[in-house]
This record gives C-alpha cells, structure tokens and sequence, in this order.
C-alpha cells in the first residue's frame, strides 16, 4: 500500500497534551498531520508512501471529528490489512485537571452543546472508550508537565533504528495514587526510608546520597537484579505480540526518595541492554 515504515496515531481527551505529542513526533522525523479525517487516512499514507524521505507518519484523529469519527475503526482495519500496523498512542488525564486546562485555554469543547464542560469530557471519555482499550500506549498526564510529556515522548519515538520495547519509567508515591497508565508496578515500601534519616530528609533519590543510602541495602540491589532478569525475559515476548511500549511504574511512600533513586537505576539498566528509556518521577517537589 506504501513506503511507510511507521504510523503513529495520536489520540485522546481533549486537553490531555495531544497538540504537545505532535509538535514532538515532528520535531524527531515525523510527517504530522493534525485532526485528519478518519476516511480520508488510508489516502494520506498512499500517498506520503510515495514522496521521497518521508517513511514516518504520525496522524491526529480525535472527537474534533464528529460524525467523521466513527468511521476511524474501518479506516484502521483497511491499514492493518494492508500490512501497515498504526501504532496508537492514546492521551489522557484527570477530569479535575481536564477541566481546569480547557478552561484557562477559554476553548470550546468538541462535544459539549450547552451543557456543562464536564459533560463533554464524559461524552468523550465514551466516544473514545473502544480506542483507549486498543492503544499500545496510554499516557496520563495528570501530574505530568509540558516538558515531561515533550521528553517522554521524545525518548519513545527518536530511536528510528530501534524496531523493539520501548519503556517509560516512572516514580511515585503511593499516597497520591498509583499511575493509570502503568502496566507493571513494583513497591519500594520494603526499603529503610531515607525519610527517618535526618541528613537525607531534605534531599531526594536524585542526590548522591540517597541513592547511595537506597542502593547500599542488599535488598535494593536483589530487587534490581531480579527486576533486570524479568523485564529482559518479557521483552522478546512483548516484540512478538507487536507490544513496543512498556510503562513500569515504582512507588514509595511520597515519591522522593526510594522509588526515584530505583527507577533512575532501573532505566540505567534497561538502556545498557539498548532498550530506550525515559524516567519520569511523576510526584518529585510534591512534598
């Protein structure tokens, strides 16, 4: 059908940082295309297959679509059948932190028609209830920043020669919420916590001397080996079953000391075995 080598479809709640996704997916080598037709779609990758160069496609589609919008399924199985496999990153947040967003941007929503906002995003959130449930990506940026989202992002995608896992690796405290989007979670509570130690409560995973504090426990470092060995076992599997996305998600108590210093070693292990790695400590400064 094309010369496409990769297909990204961005989708997701309106506010999620949809808009931030595709200016990074373009500043890193793809072809952009925002708010797209859904019918229109199998058009757009014939024919950017046969311009010279452009080999990554990254696609918007989204409730701006209206009655458009339900044609988006049939347009991904003609692609899928074609052998061009779309690989669907779906944004999301907070209701709370949706609503404050469109807000402060004083923009209409998509699908409200003179009710309340929040009556929008819940049509939305129903609209697009299928897609997120087949999205290999979903990404929660409740608690995350424009920068944040911008380097995840980056780090997924930037490796054009790497064709395995990517994973994204996140610290947090479990007493503000266990991430949504996480797919493997892993609790640091069984850790000395650097909090009782009066030298170090001040400081964070990211400095020296809590991350040796965290490290020097023989535990810490059995927790990392096993960890290691488990995640390179589930890579190949997760490459058969065309899964290229892996969020892993570390806790603490707050989110300041041991699941950061974890997770800064955990994504130094994975990129030495050459898979890309973004870490993200969702709740650092909350405290």
């Amino acid at each position: 059908m094309s010369a496409i080598d990769e297909l990204v479809l961005v989708t997701g709640m309106t506010g999620a940082g949809r808009s931030t996704t595709a200016k990074v997916l373009e500043d890193v080598g793809f072809f952009v295309v925002d708010n797209l037709p859904p019918q229109m779609l199998g058009g757009t990758v014939e024919l950017l297959g046969q311009s010279e160069g452009a080999s990554r496609l990254a696609v918007v589609v989204d409730a701006r679509s209206g009655q458009f919008f339900p044609a988006l399924n049939g347009a991904l199985d003609e692609l899928r059948s074609a052998g061009l496999r779309p690989q669907i990153v779906y944004l999301e947040a907070s209701d709370e932190v949706l609503v404050r967003r469109q807000e402060a941007a004083r923009r209409p929503h998509p699908l409200i028609s003179g009710g309340r906002l929040l009556d929008g995003f819940q049509r939305e959130r129903e609209l697009l209830r299928v897609l997120r449930g087949a999205a290999d990506m979903v990404i929660d940026t409740t608690n995350l920043n424009v920068h944040q989202l911008a380097a995840k992002v980056s780090t997924t995608f930037a490796d054009v020669t790497n064709a395995g896992l990517r994973a994204t690796v996140v610290s947090f405290g479990f007493k503000y919420g266990i991430p949504v989007d996480a797919e493997m979670v892993a609790d640091m509570r069984f850790l000395p916590n650097p909090h009782w130690v009066d030298d170090l409560r001040p400081l964070t995973g990211l400095d020296e001397p809590v991350r040796d504090f965290v490290r020097s426990q023989p535990a810490a470092e059995d927790f990392l080996d096993q960890y290691e060995k488990l995640l390179l076992t589930l890579t190949d599997a997760y490459v058969r079953e065309n899964k290229r996305f892996l969020s892993i998600a570390i806790g603490c108590t707050g989110g300041k000391h041991r699941s950061v210093a974890i997770s800064e070693s955990l994504g130094e292990r994975l990129r030495a075995h050459g898979i890309p790695s973004v870490v993200v400590h969702r709740d650092l400064g909350r405290e």
